[in-house]
């Protein structure tokens, strides 16, 4: 069983002014949410706040970039490192932001996984805007809330896109959105990337429980994902306590089943909240329907076993000597040396246990009936007859060679060291001068005494006693090992480069009144 760790993220750092003298209140929505028990309800371990920088765009103007972009860095780094250890403890961890700008830290946070995994973690985007905005389809950027999905996916400036030198945090086929409104105005750009999307028509006409099934099924070879949440996915009637209300969303009833079609797996790393912003929600109510939703939603994480794969990955990726001293499994197949003398039941193990000690089980053929071809069923017992040291008595016949019925059993009447009765002195030479011009017989018997080793030793691992297999040699791979996705229609186009958009409207435009822009 999972526990959740919830972890407060009040970054309102990716949000422009919503007047000159204001800032964004979305950094309160974490304490909105725990005052209506939250955590309780949850049964979840308080992970702690995690504070951001000072809101402050300074002299910040159009054309200068992402605002506060050294400060989001920063904050983004040291989220990933809180993430991190979540994972490291085996929980499931919630992050309460905060404006969209805390899945920057979020995607570091599992591009860091991912390299200690060896694969590729994907991201189900639960968000009412497509947040695509980048230098190649916009004038100029300003609100890292308004473009944190081109962000993550490594487009935009390098200090935000590409922090630690990762760039993309999440690959474009690797990404799947849910909610955005059918007239989104980068639903194009998002096409042309080969990003697939489920928007609120389509969402509603298959149904939310199918469509997080259907998300799923996207990343399927994925070794995980990661689910983020912005609330603005909702109709600005059912929740209009938002930074920038867009009409068109899903109702909470819908957004539960999606939430818990979406964490009941076990790929299903880790969730954010973002941008519910308390100062449109004076008496709470909005505050108290998310929670409600929050705690139905995510009740399904608890019934999931963690992921001890990913703890071991990242257990070695923080200790790097670990992997090194860590016995690899090479070893781990038990010494076939102990197990061969358990098969009592083989026919070739019995009659070399009856030939060593004494010859008493051989004496079937008796001197008084000597016509009768006893060993003629068992043609092993009449070689050991033979070769044994019960062979006073020769017969006037010569040994028949009949090679046809068992090739080994002649061989072996022909390798004992008395294979022939040195009472006889006549045929002596006779069988000298037979086996001087047939040299290829002495090879023939070597070969079967090769052959004779070889069945004996399949015979010694075929007679293994139940449960007592080898071990593997190779390490378990995580039930979804990292591979290629199913190809998409523009995957050969990633960064979508080729495609433009005539300039759309300014990401940051702090002319007062005017509502907060992240879309």
């Amino acid at each position: 069983m999972r526990r959740i760790a919830v972890l407060d993220a009040p970054s309102n750092l990716g949000l422009r002014p919503p007047t000159e003298t204001s800032v964004p209140g979305c950094a309160k929505a974490p304490g909105a949410l725990r005052d209506h028990g939250l955590l309780s309800r949850l049964n979840a371990r308080d992970a702690g706040c995690l504070t951001p920088p000072r809101y402050d765009p300074g002299d910040w103007r159009p054309g200068a970039g992402v605002a506060h972009a050294e400060q989001i860095a920063a904050y983004s780094r040291a989220l990933a490192d809180r993430i991190g250890g979540i994972l490291d403890a085996g929980e499931f961890p919630v992050i309460l932001g905060g404006d969209c700008s805390i899945l920057l830290g979020s995607g570091l946070a599992m591009h860091r996984l991912g390299e200690a995994v060896g694969g590729r973690i994907g991201l189900v985007f639960v968000d009412g805007h497509s947040d695509f905005r980048h230098p190649g389809n916009a004038s100029y950027v300003g609100a890292a809330a308004g473009e944190d999905l081109a962000l993550v996916t490594g487009r935009g400036q390098p200090d935000l896109a590409s922090i630690e030198g990762r760039r993309p945090y999440f690959r474009d086929i690797d990404v799947v959105v849910l909610g955005i409104r059918a007239q989104d105005e980068y639903r194009l750009d998002l096409q042309a990337a080969g990003i697939v999307t489920r928007p609120v028509p389509a969402l509603r006409a298959e149904g939310a429980a199918r469509s997080a099934q259907w998300a799923r099924d996207q990343l399927v070879d994925c070794a995980g994902y990661w689910l983020h949440v912005d609330v603005d996915v909702l109709d600005p009637a059912v929740m209009p306590a938002v930074d920038a209300p867009s009409p068109g969303g899903i109702a909470f009833p819908e957004l539960e089943i999606l939430l818990a079609g979406l964490v009941e797996s076990p790929h299903c790393l880790g969730v954010e909240i973002t941008v519910f912003d308390p100062d449109y929600d004076p008496d709470g109510s909005y505050a108290a329907e998310i929670t409600k939703s929050l705690v139905a939603g995510l009740a399904a994480a608890h019934t999931v076993n963690p992921r001890p794969d990913l703890i071991a990955a990242r257990a070695d990726l923080a200790n790097p000597g670990r992997r090194l001293a860590r016995p690899e499994p090479a070893p781990a197949r038990p010494e076939p040396v102990e197990e061969p003398e358990v098969p009592a039941f083989s026919p070739l193990a019995a009659a070399l246990a009856a030939s060593a000690p004494a010859a008493e089980p051989v004496a079937e053929p008796q001197p008084e009936a000597p016509e009768e071809p006893a060993p003629s069923f068992n043609p092993l017992a009449l070689a050991l007859a033979a070769s044994g040291p019960a062979a006073e008595e020769p017969e006037a016949e010569e040994p028949e060679p009949a090679p046809s019925f068992d090739p080994l059993a002649l061989a072996r009447a022909a390798s004992a060291p008395v294979a022939v009765p040195p009472a006889a002195d006549e045929p002596e030479p006779e069988a000298e001068a037979e086996f001087a011009d047939e040299p290829p017989v002495e090879s023939d018997v070597e070969e079967d005494s090769d052959e004779e080793e070889r069945l004996a030793e399949q015979i010694r691992l075929a007679s293994r006693p139940l449960g007592q297999a080898p071990l593997l040699d190779s390490k378990p791979l995580p039930a979804t090992r990292p591979g290629m996705l199913r190809p998409r229609q523009s995957d050969d186009n990633p960064a979508g480069e080729g495609f433009s958009l005539p300039a759309q409207r300014p990401a940051f435009d702090l002319g007062s009144g005017s509502p907060a822009d992240i879309a």
